[in-house]
Formats: C-alpha cells, structure tokens, sequence
C-alpha cells in the first residue's frame, strides 16, 4: 500500500513538473489591467499613498501585467511556476502534492507576509507589490487552478469562431479580447459593490480564492466537441467578468492590510 501511494505521490509530481514549462497569461493584458484598475478604487487613502510612493507613481492598472512581461527574462525564471498551483478535484489545498519550484497559493502567501514585514528593500518591496497584484489576478482565473492532466486548460485544444485556440486562452484572453473592451471600459462595465459585499469578498484568504476557482470546473469544461463561440460565450463571460471584479475587490483588501493600516 505504501508503494502504492508513493507512486501516485511520484505521478501527481511529474505532472506538476510538466506544468512547468505552462505558457499561461491570466487574464491577458486587458484583464489584468482591470483588477488593477478596479482595487484602485477600493483603496484606502493610506494604501493609495503608499503603493503610488513604492511604485513611483505607476498607476496600479499598468502594474498587472509586468509578472508576465518578465517571463522573457532568464533572472526571473525562477518565478514561472508560480502563476498556477495544482489541486486534484476532491483536495484542498494542503491534502496536494506540492511543485518543489514553487506555486500560486505559497507564493501568494509568502509574498503577503514579506511585504507586511516591512523589511524589504525598496527594489524588493516594489517587485514582491507587482507580483502580488498580478498573481491575486491569476488566482481568479479558474484555469490557474488547475488538476495536473492539462496544463491547465492548454493542452486543450479547441477553436474560438472557427481559429485555433486552446481553453486556457479561451478563459485568459479570447472572451475578454471579443469584448472589444479596453480595460476601463470592462471595469466600468461592471456592476458596482455595495460596502456589504466588498467586506463579505475581502474576508477571503489565499487558499479561500484556490477552493473558489475550483468550484468553477465542471462549467469551465463543459466545451462539448470543442467549436466554441456565441454559445460558450453567452454561458461564461458574465463569470470571466465576475471574477475580475472579484479579484480586484480583493487586490484592494490585501493591500489596505499591508499599507493602510
């Protein structure tokens, strides 16, 4: 038995090794931005003060996208593994097998952490703010919680209005780019919080966010013989948009946490 369970321990690794080499791009350019955009404006003046000091006056919309800009960086290769985490359907998060390089939920956790230390240095401080804010993103993006046999959607090949694609880019950028929405507009687009929900989103932990993107699985894989357009669309877009809201609501509280207390 206990040979038994080493080899599936040894099977679910090498899967996540294998998703190592996963080209994913959470949300693309224009989602990413809108998190960004959208936690702006549920900062508190403190916070808002302190991250336009760390980022030299950057806005926070243009920052989501540097984690993926600097994946053609061979410094920071380091950091690939840890846009995506493995969870087997049936497991939490600590029942996984975890990636030795690393994954989302850790990295996340681990980032939020150093930053509430206070004892970074500024270079440190303001590329661990860059990165938080891109992987809260990421996090809500179902198919960056993946169960180890797809690479998280992109060995899935289907077409988007008859061109290739595969489901992760489907999820990342595909519904969002047929939008035709820049990335103000999409978050303008969004039904406003009230104070009730704001609260009740931001009491979510890390490992809250993972369980949630899980839940999303049977609809994210209910693609049929893989032609997806209006039909697709019309039943997922409204949580590709959710969850955008939802992750920059929840951007917003982690960073009042560290910087506006």
């Amino acid at each position: 038995m206990r040979y038994v369970i080493t080899a599936m321990k040894k099977t679910l690794l090498s899967l996540l090794l294998i998703g190592s080499v996963l080209t994913s791009f959470g949300w693309g350019a224009t989602g990413h931005r809108a998190v960004g955009y959208i936690a702006n404006q549920h900062l508190n003046k403190k916070a808002r003060l302190a991250i336009e000091k760390i980022l030299q006056g950057q806005p926070l919309a243009m920052t989501g996208t540097w984690m993926d800009d600097i994946k053609s960086d061979s410094l920071y290769d380091n950091t690939h593994d840890w846009h995506w985490v493995t969870i087997q359907n049936g497991e939490t998060y600590d029942q996984s097998v975890k990636n030795p390089k690393g994954d989302l939920v850790a990295t996340l956790e681990r980032l939020i952490a150093e930053l509430k230390s206070k004892k970074l240095t500024a270079k440190q401080e303001a590329e661990y703010l860059k990165m938080v804010i891109h992987l809260i993103g990421d996090i809500h993006q179902p198919l960056h919680v993946g169960f180890g046999t797809d690479q998280g959607g992109n060995q899935v090949k289907v077409t988007w209005f008859g061109s290739n694609s595969n489901l992760h880019r489907v999820w990342d950028s595909d519904m969002i780019d047929g939008s035709k929405l820049s990335y103000t507009e999409l978050a303008n687009a969004l039904p406003k919080a009230d104070a009730t929900r704001v609260k009740a989103l931001q009491r979510a932990s890390v490992r809250d966010m993972a369980k949630e993107a899980m839940t999303y699985r049977t609809q994210v894989y209910a693609y049929g013989d893989g032609k997806l357009g209006y039909d697709y669309n019309y039943k997922n877009f409204n949580t590709v948009l959710d969850q955008i809201s939802k992750a920059g609501i929840r951007l917003a509280g982690v960073l009042n946490q560290i910087y506006g207390q």
